[in-house]
């Protein structure tokens, strides 16, 4: 079972989300919150799979939320995917590098929602390859080290952990991972969760920006 929690200072879309939830027999919203500061406190409560969690609200907003529940080692298991009515800005950069596996804009239909937080529940970042490009094109800084892939953190890795952080950073599934580089799926989710671990990366969102702010992958047409 999937267990949600919902936090958003406009009832309508938290009721809007529920209602397509509640339907599934996989997933069980467990809470909802109105603003960050309380989102916080029933994330502790509740120790949901995923918390859904608007940007903008009042008293602590999505970003700060983020940021204190990442940092929090009680939070661990809590994957955030950010809500917003605005698509890609800059807002969204911020909520991932604090933190969050992925975002979703609030106009989206309800059977990629639905599959959306099934994806974030299994640890995968809410990240297209298409997306990911736009993002990092229009946020992510320079790289750090001529391109090369060899900043400080990145140097930890073996030669088939980068491998495979750079493939997690074109938004290659762990499967599609392993056919690329000739190994099972499991070999290639280990190489992807020791690099993890190394990089002190909460999920695979974060390695998708560690990747690119390294250099270890540069923008295509940059």
């Amino acid at each position: 079972m999937i267990r949600v929690l919902l936090v958003d200072d406009q009832p309508l879309i938290r009721s809007g989300f529920r209602a397509l939830l509640d339907l599934e027999d996989d997933i069980e919203v467990v809470a909802e919150a109105g603003d960050g500061l309380e989102g916080l406190a029933l994330a502790r409560e509740h120790l949901p799979d995923i918390a859904l969690i608007d940007i903008q609200m009042p008293v602590v907003d999505g970003i700060e939320a983020t940021r204190r529940i990442a940092a929090d080692p009680a939070l661990a298991g809590v994957h955030v995917v950010i809500l917003t009515n605005y698509g890609l800005d800059e807002h969204v950069f911020n909520a991932l590098r604090a933190g969050a596996a992925g975002f979703l804009v609030k106009d989206i239909v309800p059977e990629d929602f639905l599959h959306a937080v099934r994806v974030a529940a299994r640890g995968d970042a809410l990240l297209a390859p298409s997306i990911t490009r736009r993002l990092i094109n229009r946020y992510v800084a320079q790289p750090l080290d001529g391109g090369t892939g060899t900043g400080t953190g990145l140097k930890e890795l073996t030669n088939r952990e980068r491998e495979a952080v750079a493939l997690v950073a074109r938004g290659l599934s762990n499967d599609q991972i392993a056919d690329r580089m000739v190994i099972s799926p499991l070999t290639a989710k280990t190489h992807v969760n020791r690099a993890m671990t190394k990089l002190h990366a909460r999920d695979r969102a974060q390695l998708v920006v560690l990747a690119y702010e390294s250099g270890l992958v540069v923008p295509r047409g940059s």
